[in-house]
């Protein structure tokens, strides 16, 4: 059996595993975010799980992507660090659930998609940053290797108060980089793929 027959029918088995009983929508959705065409993509490199990931991440993006000129399994993979694993949403989107959407409050979640991760948080004078591709297509403002540099070192590359524990060493607070340090390359840069996909908003601090 070639590649090309066993992807499309995983990719069968992986929307149908998702779907969700008694509700009446397109299979390859939930919450009414397409799965887009994963066909055309490498399948070599992905086991089942990891292909269920990619699927999952597409289904639970709580905003419409741009996937022009994207890695498609990046996108996918990162999306479903993002919002399933991450907790980026609890802190870089103000706030973070639309109205009557808290499931805190026992409410059917609903994400806030209109400021989703444009930051403006506040944690004491920290203030959650701009996630969102608003310099020229790059997540934060940052290339790929200086994202991967301020995820590895905590390093603030803007430089931005408060300066901790000093302005010659200057550390992001309260985001859980010394957590997130720990990720493979491959997964940066999965998150860093799905970032350049989300809509701009303009947040502060950019």
């Amino acid at each position: 059996m070639t590649r090309r027959i066993i992807l499309p029918a995983l990719l069968t088995l992986v929307v149908c595993t998702f779907a969700v009983p008694g509700r009446a929508q397109d299979p390859r959705s939930v919450r009414g975010n397409p799965v887009p065409d994963l066909t055309g993509i490498d399948q070599s490199g992905f086991s089942l799980t990891e292909f269920q990931r990619i699927v999952r991440g597409f289904q639970i993006a709580p905003v419409p992507l741009n996937l022009q000129n994207k890695d498609l399994a990046l996108v996918g993979l990162g999306s479903y660090i993002v919002n399933s694993e991450g907790g980026c949403n609890d802190c870089h989107t103000n706030p973070p659930f639309a109205a009557g959407g808290d499931p805190h409050m026992g409410q059917p979640k609903r994400i806030n998609a209109d400021r989703y991760l444009a930051g403006g948080t506040a944690f004491g004078p920290v203030i959650s940053r701009n996630l969102t591709p608003y310099a020229q297509g790059r997540p934060a403002g940052l290339t790929f290797t200086e994202f991967r540099t301020v995820l590895r070192t905590g390093a603030d590359l803007k430089h931005l108060e408060p300066h901790v524990p000093s302005e010659a060493q200057d550390l992001l607070q309260v985001m859980p980089w010394p957590i997130f340090r720990e990720m493979l390359d491959h997964d940066m840069r999965a998150v860093y793929e799905y970032l350049r996909a989300v809509p701009v908003k303009q947040g502060f601090p950019q």
